[in-house]
């Protein structure tokens, strides 16, 4: 099992899409309860994101592998179809 590594920043409203897609995910499907998410605040840590390729947040990865990123006028179902298929490849062998 993979963990997710989650940028985001606060008054997001993409990022708040997120977290609530986690909640409701993961009480849906207890398989996504085994899965590590690690949040990154990208204004607290500058060094860390220097590290990623990403424009927006919430930005998901896998190792440095990106596996969504939110875009402006996103509806919430397609940032949860992300959270979802982050979950789905995280759990992958």
């Amino acid at each position: 099992m993979k963990k997710i590594t989650m940028f985001h920043i606060n008054e997001c409203r993409y990022c708040d899409f997120a977290r609530k897609a986690i909640t409701e995910l993961r009480e849906e499907n207890q398989e996504y309860n085994k899965v590590e998410i690690e949040m990154i605040n990208e204004n607290e840590h500058p060094e860390i994101i220097e590290n990623y390729d990403y424009w927006s947040v919430p930005s998901l990865f896998i190792g440095k592998e990106k596996i969504f990123e939110a875009a402006l006028f996103m509806p919430y179902e397609t940032v949860r179809d992300g959270v979802r298929l982050a979950f789905d490849k995280a759990l992958e062998s």
